[in-house]
This record gives C-alpha cells, structure tokens and sequence, in this order.
C-alpha cells in the first residue's frame, strides 16, 4: 500500500482485471436487472425485459471494469480523492456512451422493420441522463463500500504489525534475565560456553526484533527456533528435549518472521518448565498438495490452571496466516489426550533460487 505526501491512502480499489472481479461483477450485474426488471412494470413482458436489462448493464459493468484494469497504474499513483473522481468520470462517460448506441441502435432500419422498436429508448437526453444518474448513485456507494473495506483491512493490518511488536517485546522479560543469569553462571565454569551463550542471545534478539522483511526464509525462521533451544537447554539442562522432524520441509519455502519460535517457547514455558521431569517437544513437519504443514507437540502442565497461558503468539500467527494466505491458511490449538498440539497449515511460496542465490551467507 502507498502513501501520498498528504497522508491520504489509496489502492482501496479491488484489481479489476482478476477473474474473481470480472465474476461478481456479472453477478452483481444480473441481480440488478432481476430487481429492476421484477419492480419495473414494463409494456414488455417479464422475461423480454429481464433479457434486455441485463444485456446492457453488462455491456456497462464489463466496459467499465475493463477500462479501471487498463488504468489500474495511473489510478494507484493518484490520490484517493483523485482516484475516486476519476472512477466516476469513467463511469460516466461509459453509461453514456452505452446509452447513446443503445438509442442509436434502436433507430436503425433493421431494428424498426423487424418491430422491435419499441424495446428501445425513445429519448436520448431522458434515457441517458437517467442511467447516468443511477449510475453514480450506484458507483458512489461501490467506492464507498471499496474505501471502508479497505480501510479496515488496514487496520487490521496495523493491528497485526502491532502484536508482532509487542510479541517481540514480551521476550525480552521473559527469556532476558533467566538467559543472563544462566550465562553469568557459566562464566566461571566454562567460559567458552559463556561465550557462546551471549553470542545466541544477540543472534536471538537481533532476528526477533527486526522489522525489516514481513516474511523469511524457513530455514532462517528455524534458525532463530534452533537458537532460543539452545539458550533454553542451557537453563533447564535434560529436563528439556526437542525432536524435529523436518526433513521434508524446502529451506527456502518463505514465511512469516517469528512463527515457529513463539510456538517453541510457549511450549517450553507451559509444558516443559512446570514439569520436574521435564518432557519432550515435538516438531514436526510435511509438504503435501502444495500445502506445508507445522505441528509442535508438548505435554500438558500438571498442575492444569497453574500457568495461564498468554495466547499473544496464537492470535498474532493466526492474524498474519489470514492476511497473507486468507482461508488456505490454517492455525488449530488444543489439548488432545496428554499433550497440547498447535498445527500450523499454510501454502508453499519458494524464495526463486536466484535471490536465494544473491542472499549474503
């Protein structure tokens, strides 16, 4: 989405020139000739004017939408308001004509010898000042309604990018001081873990508080899991054990920052830590029917109640799956017998080798 200078926003209208677009608007076209056809009482019959009444709206809504995909590039660069008035104008100026060859059209000779005269306008100025009148009526409210959705689409957006903050923002309480404090302790004891141990942490914190790219890389997305494990492991020790199974997976399959990492560190907080024991998290991973398919395992915390969870991380990744897949995307969590199962399902988008290629090491 861009911004003007002035701050207005634009691009709240749909691309015309998908086949979903072309879709609804023939069927947005035949409802409106039913219902002006079914309230209209006409001197022709019913379905004689159901038929011409849908043959020139759709003359209408096809030669408009036609025209808004043509100058799609010039309308994303122009202003709301600009783009707004521009949309009405073409509007205009497409009844018109629409309704001028259809007056025309009816004065013909083939049309007036074979009595189908009277299916036509009789007044040019009356018929064509009276569609255009409908016409921005109608086109007024369609930019209406495409402007509010937009808007909030955007919103939700924002929102989005909001809790990405703030789940960036929460590891810190959470994870800094137990992390600190365990690589204090190891100073003394073996300093070349130490070491290493404040080398993750920065690594872990520079990739979870950076805004820069929306999506990355799964290998980097696992990278960043891998680390906060390790960090983890050296706190809890052999309570903790992490499986993955992710072979299948491609690397380079794109996806949201700060996925699999949440999911990781909400099972060890809610399943792992509590359990004097400790547990075993599971990760697993599947590519099938272009689809990748994410599932972390853990088992439940025996004392249920003890630690209510934060759902941040769910709401957050269930939020952003929508807005970049919509309905292909998938986000279940729940308890299943004695463990609490996430599984994330989404579809497989590759980084092209080249740029893969041109990526820094």
């Amino acid at each position: 989405m861009k911004t003007q200078p002035g701050g207005e926003h634009t691009i709240y209208l749909p691309d015309f020139c998908t086949s979903h677009a072309a879709l609804a608007i023939v069927l947005i076209v035949e409802l409106t000739a039913f219902v002006l056809a079914l309230a209209r009482q006409s001197a022709v019959d019913f379905w004689t004017d159901l038929v011409r009444t849908s043959l020139f709206l759709l003359w209408i809504g096809l030669a408009g939408a036609g025209l808004l995909c043509a100058l799609r590039t010039p309308l994303m660069r122009a202003t709301a308001a600009a783009a707004s008035a521009g949309v009405l104008g073409l509007i205009t100026l497409v009844i018109a004509s629409v309704s001028a060859c259809a007056y025309l059209f009816g004065r013909t000779h083939m049309v007036i010898d074979s009595g189908g005269a009277g299916l036509f306008p009789q007044s040019a100025l009356g018929f064509t000042l009276r569609n255009v009148c409908i016409g921005l009526v109608v086109t007024g409210l369609a930019l209406r309604y495409f402007y509010v959705a937009h808007e909030w689409r955007r919103s939700v957006e924002l929102r989005a990018t909001a809790r990405v903050h703030a789940l960036q923002a929460r590891i810190r309480p959470h994870f800094l001081f137990n992390s600190m404090n365990t690589s204090a302790a190891l100073t003394r004891s073996n300093p070349a873990r130490a070491e290493e141990a404040v080398q993750d942490l920065a690594d872990l914190f520079r990739a979870t508080l950076s805004d820069k790219r929306d999506t990355i890389t799964l290998a980097e997305e696992l990278e960043v899991a891998r680390t906060y494990q390790r960090m983890e492991q050296l706190r809890l020790g052999g309570r903790l054990q992490v499986e993955w199974k992710i072979e299948p997976l491609p690397p380079q399959a794109l996806v949201p920052s700060l996925m699999i990492q949440p999911l990781l560190e909400n099972a060890i907080y809610h399943g792992i830590e509590p359990r004097a024991e400790g547990g075993t998290v599971t990760i697993t991973g599947d590519v099938g029917s272009g689809l990748i398919t994410i599932v972390v395992r853990n088992p439940l915390d025996p004392t249920p109640g003890a630690r209510d969870g934060n759902r941040l991380a769910l709401a957050n990744i269930r939020e952003r799956l929508s807005l970049l897949y919509g309905e292909r995307a998938l986000l279940k969590a729940g308890q299943f017998d004695a463990e609490y199962i996430v599984t994330l399902r989404f579809p497989l988008l590759e980084k092209p080798p080249a740029a893969a290629a041109a990526q820094p090491a």
